[in-house]
């Protein structure tokens, strides 16, 4: 019996009553009772990084199972998944079972009683108006007492009588369906050729209900999603179920509109931010097959699937799908696991594909199908950079003559022009002039940033949060706090000042707070309500904006600091797509980077549109010394309420660190973010060439660590962030 707590397997428990692999079952754990999942006995996860079996239990010493759950047993496949997920992650595989279940055990929709009418006679009862009403609306198809009492403007108290009376009988009301059947007919695309064949291939494997992995790579623009749709549709001729992962749900919205003009009706949507109530009723129709097509974020990788028959990843390159806390796996290498234990196919779509992705291409192990050109006629944006070392902003201020001049030419024109900086607030620091004091964050190693419509300063990475001061704490003088470097505030407050007719928007994380706040968004720019967007990463996100002509960069060396692995990659991936918004309609679109380092490969790669070069270059230098994707990394952080803690545990960990060949231990160090919550932390990095599985590795070094005085080591298996 697997519960979702943190067990390192299954727990046994006697059965009084013959059970099925996958029923949900109360059972007494301690004091109190808890959701179980009835496990399978025979382990499913390659035997390179499983875990050993665990002993057996006298039969004597087992408690008995409770009642049996009213829902749908878990299916094969998620069990199976959940199993593949523990052992890969090195988690207790009941925390990746509460995955799958925690909010939605409780509480299924259950049919409710409304009432019918009888054919008994009215006899003796004198029928008022009110009565009188409440039968000529009733009829055989039960209704609610309250939607009974609204047609009929009765009131509840005169139902009941007629109930009483025998002219009306309880009945229950059917639950209904709630998400409609796509029509893979509906609304079906004219495609280019180039497009028609790639669909084409996309579909075979569906078809065929054959697992197979295609990248499908194409030009911002190229119809990408179109494309895949048309997978989509013979997934439905099928019968069976679609997955779509989405790397932000800030992306539902227009992606759904896309979804029903296509297929006349909506999918079912899954993330965060749904009520409790949507959430169970999603749950439970992905249960039993009558949601056909779901989109969502990462976490829809662990609902239960009827028969799942395709799974999608759009944007496959986005950092997003990175679960970076509790159960830390990623999202887009999750889904071809998931998809190849249901049999069906993956599609991995991104006009930027990861270097991950494109190496498993490069061996065969994924197909790859390639679109080349904008849908429809439309040019690729001409990329152009723009020197800051030879044309400055005024003192003060952080956007150039020439972007300035671009924008203004492009409003004249009526045409809307974005501004782009990946950095949220006011300014990422602020320091006193008098004792050069910065403001920092009381439980991280970070700056705190301001944001100054709030009057506050906060922590980007804690939340904490504090009123900006008047004053120094430091040395206490008045209004000496100088904010330092632009974020997206302080853009928007010089774009007001710049272009005083413009019509801005700002789309930033702070600024639209939903999925409906980002959608009427969208509908503002859409409908030209709007001419100047300015925003974060999140305006990098596929949009469609016909009339965008003008992309701006205002700092386009942002992401090239620090030793990250990947920094250059993601730049030129996020870099990439935003300049794609540029241009994707009939009017030609224009990019301006702002840089100080204009000759760096990112940057000659983004002006050349040569997004292949430059990662046959990134490839060469990954490759000599064993970097993802030629080799395997594991990270292990040791987070303790004190430094020395920190220190005492990771010097223990790296001193019974694994030797042998092909294997490299690299640490312990401060991470970069070296205090986190309030917690201090240190790194050790576990490298091995492609052949060597880390699980095994990872499993013997840590089996003898106890760590303790509230120490903690955190193991992330193929590490994105290195913070």
């Amino acid at each position: 019996m697997l519960v979702p707590l943190p067990f390192p397997g299954p727990l046994d428990y006697l059965a009084p009553e013959p059970l099925e692999p996958g029923e949900l079952v109360s059972i007494p754990l301690g004091k109190r009772e808890v959701v179980g999942c009835v496990w399978d006995k025979t382990s499913t996860v390659p035997s390179d990084f499983a875990a050993p079996p665990g002993r057996e239990i006298a039969l004597e010493r087992l408690r008995p199972v409770g009642a049996k759950l009213d829902v749908r047993p878990l299916p094969h496949s998620l069990r199976r998944f959940v199993d593949w997920v523990a052992a890969y992650t090195l988690t207790p595989p009941g925390l990746v079972l509460a995955m799958a279940t925690r909010i939605h055990l409780k509480d299924a929709p259950k049919p409710t009683l409304g009432w019918v009418r009888t054919e008994a006679p009215e006899g003796d009862l004198r029928m008022t108006p009110p009565r009188r009403s409440v039968l000529n609306v009733a009829s055989e198809i039960p209704m609610s007492t309250a939607d009974l009492s609204s047609k009929s403007g009765a009131s509840s108290a005169v139902i009941r009588g007629l109930a009483a009376a025998g002219l009306l009988r309880e009945a229950l009301i059917p639950l209904i369906a709630p998400f409609a059947t796509p029509d893979p007919g509906y609304g079906a695309p004219v495609l280019s050729e180039e497009q028609a064949e790639a669909a084409a291939h996309l579909c075979r494997p569906v078809r065929e209900s054959r697992f197979e992995v295609t990248l499908l790579e194409g030009v911002t623009g190229s119809g990408k999603t179109e494309v895949y749709l048309e997978a989509v549709a013979a997934c439905l001729d099928e019968g069976r179920q679609v997955l779509v992962l989405l790397p932000e749900i800030a992306l539902s919205a227009q992606w759904t509109d896309r979804f029903i003009r296509r297929f006349g009706a909506a999918p079912a949507v899954w993330h965060s931010d749904l009520g409790q109530k949507l959430r169970r009723e999603t749950w439970a129709a992905i249960s039993d097959g009558s949601a056909r097509v779901l989109v969502g974020a990462r976490s829809a990788l662990f609902l239960p699937f009827n028969d799942l028959g395709l799974v999608v990843v759009d944007e496959e390159h986005e950092s997003a799908f990175k679960q970076e806390e509790g159960v830390m796996y990623h999202g887009r290498d999750m889904a071809v696991v998931r998809a190849r234990l249901a049999d069906a196919p993956a599609i991995l779509v991104s006009a930027t594909p990861s270097l991950e992705t494109l190496a498993n291409v490069e061996t065969g192990r994924y197909r790859h199908e390639l679109l080349t050109s904008r849908h429809g006629g439309a040019a690729m944006p001409d990329v152009e950079l723009v020197d800051m070392r030879h044309d400055p902003p005024e003192r003060g201020l952080f956007l150039s003559p020439v972007l300035c001049e671009a924008i203004e030419t492009t409003l004249r024109a009526q045409e809307q022009a974005m501004l782009f900086l990946n950095r949220r607030g006011y300014a990422p620091l602020t320091l006193c002039r008098a004792c050069g004091h910065r403001m920092q964050c009381p439980n991280c190693s970070a700056w705190l940033v301001e944001h100054r419509a709030r009057g506050i300063l906060t922590c980007h990475h804690c939340g904490h949060t504090e009123r900006l001061p008047n004053s120094c704490p430091e040395c206490h003088a008045e209004n000496s706090l100088v904010p330092i470097g632009p974020g997206i505030e302080r853009i928007t407050e010089e774009a007001k000042m710049r272009f005083p007719d413009a019509k801005i928007l700002v789309m930033a994380s702070d600024t639209l707070g939903s999925p409906a706040a980002t959608a009427e968004a969208v509908r503002r720019i859409s409908d030209g309500e709007v001419n100047l967007i300015i925003g974060t990463q999140i305006v990098a996100k596929g949009w469609h904006f016909p009339n965008l002509t003008l992309v701006g960069v205002v700092d386009a060396d942002l992401g090239l600091g620090g030793g990250d692995l990947r920094a250059a990659e993601r730049t030129v991936q996020l870099l990439h797509q935003v300049a794609g918004r540029a241009g994707r309609a009939e009017r030609p679109g224009r990019v301006l980077l702002q840089s100080y380092v204009g000759e760096h490969p990112v940057m000659t790669a983004l002006v050349s549109n040569d997004f292949q070069a430059f990662m046959d270059q990134e490839s060469a230098q990954r490759r000599p010394g064993f970097w993802p994707p030629y080799g395997r990394l594991a990270a292990l952080i040791i987070s303790a309420p004190d430094g020395a803690k920190a220190d005492a545990l990771a010097r223990e960990i790296a001193l019974a660190a694994p030797e042998c060949e092909g294997v490299q231990v690299l640490g312990p160090a401060p991470a970069p973010l070296a205090v986190l919550r309030g917690r201090h932390r240190r790194r050790l990095l576990l490298r091995t060439v492609r052949g060597i599985a880390v699980q095994p590795l990872l499993r013997k070094w840590l089996a003898d660590i106890r760590p303790a005085g509230g120490a903690r080591v955190d193991v992330d298996i193929d590490p994105i962030s290195f913070l």
